[in-house]
């Protein structure tokens, strides 16, 4: 079924089967003019998970996405060109001193939202670092502790079926992995043979892709193409777990639509939200609003929605929607191996180390990194090589003939959340009238320490493992913070439940969130503040005060 990209598959009644070509289930359906209980702007791992839950809890729910509603079974294609369709690509504004290059490696756009095309890593943070001023000296506290977020690690790993280790060497004792892990690959042998020249701990990788059928899903086959969109439903993102079962529990999902504002009436609550859909704005009803479009996204809409009674934008009476936006630096060692390595079979992370993110001794930064093997496909390799070495023409073509023979590592590096790295609204418009986000970045002198000891000893590790000819890449992943969650309306955008502190029925649920980012991928602890939320709307509601 070829894609109508102004055509909306979830309508009258049913919603694509993402598990069967051609294939459709039931979906409940709500009238705009009715009030749902709760709308949510965005269906990745923070609305799509949210979803679920609520609609698992007997709520009414309606989540909108701006994107596609996505057959990975017949849209994802082999080809890396085709799948540049997954990220968000509307033009933004990019300043500071170290602008992030914004697309495949920090975006989504189609329901599931960037976990449509993650690396499927999946550790847990380590628990200072939900105290880490009190504990560690830097940054800040987060309004919950270790254990109010530890079940839900459990949770959401059973969700995604996460195959990993029988043990993992950090952090605090935890049950095993739901799935064996995955054979290594032979880039991320070089990872472990490094790691043991240097006397250091490794592990197989955590990761939410399939070792083992799963329904009609089936396991990985390496075909390493998971970077853009896994055409066998091995990966397991929210558009193939969360979004089902919250189809199923009665929640409806609107593709291809764009909420542009959100509605807040005379006494200064939310009344819904307005959304572009098949041509025309319309008005959803809603007794509660949760925003969930990520770190750029969250913010814009905020800030777009400004009113009488929030002139500076909706939830920004204190100044800081927008503000400590973060980011992990993902500096990339790469270098040529004797032996054939064929990086792109496999997924492209499947060994790890988190060294430095549990050793606090010998370092002169605050803050952790891990260390991941890496696979890039073939264009996304020619492209980093063309761009980080200069190179062009027969040199080039040179150099991307090394490719079998390559081998790399990459960090995911803890940023400081500082005030100056924000978003905030360009005076120029999308094509639907809407203001764009401008977007400032730039690294603190702690952060290019952090980025400088990795790159050190990234090269030290890759030159153990027998790698030679070493060049180091500059690039960044994932995005964090920009409505920090925090302990009073001073510090912060929300509470501990994601509820916006001057707007009582309006919630945020994504990584916005997050007041610090650690140094290990976010969308594990994503999808578990978002179950956290679930049940804690859940509660307040059984107690007669969701007002």
């Amino acid at each position: 079924m070829i894609l109508d990209p102004e055509r909306p598959r979830a309508l009258n009644g049913q919603a694509p089967d993402v598990f069967r070509k051609g294939g459709w289930v039931p979906m409940r359906m709500y009238p705009d003019d009715e009030p749902v209980d709760f709308a949510i702007i965005g269906t990745g791992a923070g609305g799509g998970t949210l979803a679920c839950k609520l609609a698992s809890a007997g709520f009414r729910v309606v989540a909108f996405d701006a994107g596609p509603f996505w057959r990975p079974l017949e849209d994802f294609a082999s080809d890396e060109k085709e799948q540049q369709k997954l990220y968000w690509k509307d033009e933004r504004i990019i300043a500071g001193d170290d602008p992030i290059q914004l697309g495949a490696n920090n975006s989504g756009r189609g329901v599931g939202g960037s976990t449509v095309h993650f690396t499927m890593l999946t550790p847990r943070f380590r628990p200072e670092w939900f105290k880490a001023r009190s504990t560690l000296g830097y940054g800040v506290d987060w309004p919950l502790e270790w254990t109010d977020i530890a079940p839900y690690y459990g949770a959401v790993e059973e969700m995604l079926q996460v195959a990993g280790p029988l043990t993992y060497p950090w952090g605090p004792p935890r049950p095993r992995y739901p799935r064996r892990a995955h054979e290594l690959n032979a880039a991320a042998i070089v990872l472990t043979r490094g790691c043991e020249q240097l006397g250091i701990p490794w592990s197989q990788a955590p990761i939410a892709t399939l070792s083992s059928p799963r329904g009609l899903a089936h396991p990985c086959v390496y075909r390493g193409f998971c970077v853009i969109g896994c055409s066998t439903n091995a990966k397991q993102s929210v558009l193939v777990t969360w979004i089902p079962r919250a189809i199923e529990a009665g929640a409806e999902i609107r593709d291809l639509a764009m909420v542009g504002r959100i509605e807040i009436d005379a006494s200064g609550r939310a009344a819904g939200v307005h959304y572009h859909r098949e041509g025309a704005w319309r008005f959803q009803k809603a007794r509660h609003v949760v925003v969930a479009g990520y770190s750029i996204e969250t913010p814009r809409l905020l800030l777009n929605s400004a009113c009488t009674q929030f002139p500076d934008g909706v939830a920004n009476r204190n100044g800081l929607v927008g503000k400590y936006l973060m980011v992990h630096s993902n500096q990339g060692i790469f270098g040529e191996m004797e032996d054939e390595i064929r990086w792109y079979k496999a997924p492209p992370s499947l060994a790890l180390t988190e060294h430095w993110n549990y050793t606090d001794e010998g370092k002169d930064f605050h803050g952790g990194y891990l260390i991941a093997s890496q696979g890039p496909l073939i264009r996304e390799w020619a492209i980093k090589v063309a761009l980080s070495k200069g190179l062009w023409g027969m040199d080039l073509r040179r150099e991307i003939a090394r490719y079998n023979h390559m081998a790399g590592l990459k960090i995911v590096g803890e940023v400081e959340p500082r005030e100056i790295n924000r978003v905030e609204l360009a005076e120029e418009c999308d094509e639907l009238g809407l203001r764009i986000p401008t977007v400032t970045f730039s690294y603190s002198a702690n952060d290019r320490r952090l980025t400088d000891h990795a790159a050190t000893f990234m090269a030290q590790l890759l030159e153990a493992a027998g790698g030679r000819n070493l060049w180091l890449e500059n690039d960044t992943a994932h995005l964090m913070g920009g409505c920090r969650m925090g302990f009073t309306p001073e510090d912060s955008v929300a509470d501990t439940n994601g509820r916006t502190w001057d707007v009582p029925n309006l919630w945020i649920c994504d990584g916005s969130l997050f007041p610090t980012g650690g140094g290990a991928n976010p969308s594990l602890t994503i999808m578990a503040l978002a179950c956290r939320i679930g049940d804690r709307i859940a509660a307040i509601a059984k107690r007669g005060e969701l007002h």
